[in-house]
């Protein structure tokens, strides 16, 4: 059945500003092409961190993992060190057991799109057996993201101390 609120979900997109270091980059200050699935994590962590919660609230609280079962980048452009660039990553596709996330990864001094790709995840308990998606969690990833200065989301099992 069709749900117009799971359309908005996957048009809201979550920006996270990084910069490349040096580290990050080859003898020609080139990033090295590993990075940017790094930075997809860094993406879909902030993603979730915006909704109130961590991987790790879901570890502890739930016995639940995220596991990555596929990942896909295409790469645009290249990126050097010390450029500014800007992770946009939102949910494509979210099931019981599973969850995919998109990624963009854009140059912010002249809006270049350099990557662009995709994670696909299952959910597993801590033995590695495919579960359901904690009902809690999937309310918080379906939530507005929250803004600076607000207090974070705690799933309701797990109420402040």
């Amino acid at each position: 059945m069709y749900q117009p609120e799971e359309d908005a979900l996957f048009d809201e997109w979550h920006e996270t500003i990084i910069r490349v270091r040096y580290s990050e980059t080859d003898k020609m200050g080139v990033v090295y092409h590993a990075n940017y699935l790094v930075w997809f994590e860094i993406g879909r962590t902030e993603f979730c961190r915006a909704r109130g919660f961590s991987y790790r609230d879901m570890e502890e609280n739930e016995d639940a993992f995220l596991v990555v079962a596929e990942s896909y980048c295409r790469y645009k452009a290249a990126a050097y060190y010390d450029d500014e660039l800007m992770v946009r990553t939102h949910i494509t596709e979210k099931r019981r057991r599973s969850l995919r996330f998109g990624y963009e990864i854009i140059r912010v001094s002249d809006g270049q799109i350099i990557a662009e790709g995709e994670t696909g995840h299952v959910v597993t308990d801590s033995r590695g057996h495919v579960r359901s998606f904690p009902e809690q969690y999937n309310a918080l990833l379906a939530a507005h993201p929250i803004l600076p200065g607000q207090a974070e989301r705690v799933p309701e099992n797990n109420p402040p101390e």
